[in-house]
């Protein structure tokens, strides 16, 4: 599986974004998909996640409330909508997947979000 994330970019506090990532290759091995960010000098965090059967989520307690993470299996694409931006939230955001019977995770090349105060 190979992953690529787009839709990051510069925007201002309090402003929204959606980032995508989109999945290709034994997408059906997928057991689970998830978002991480990691800012400068801080270890890389999750954001939110995703099973693919069950659509089951999780959040990180600084998003609740203001991210929402989906997908779309048939286009096989993670989606992470982000509102109510703050300059906290600044970070390279990748995006991951988790497979059945394998501890094998892949991860996507990651995407800028820049949040100005």
């Amino acid at each position: 599986v190979q992953l690529v994330e787009s839709g990051g970019g510069l925007v201002q506090a309090g402003g929204s974004l959606r980032l995508s990532c989109a999945a290709t290759g034994s997408t059906l091995s997928i057991k689970a998909m998830g978002w991480y960010r990691q800012a400068p000098g801080k270890q890389r965090e999750l954001v939110a996640a995703i099973t693919s059967r069950a659509g089951s989520t999780n959040y990180a307690d600084s998003v609740k409330g203001r991210f929402t993470i989906s997908r779309d299996n048939a286009k096989n694409t993670m989606y992470l909508q982000m509102n109510s931006l703050k300059p906290e939230d600044t970070a390279v955001y990748y995006c991951n997947a988790e497979y059945y019977y394998s501890r094998y995770i892949t991860w996507g090349q990651g995407t800028q979000v820049t949040v100005s105060s």
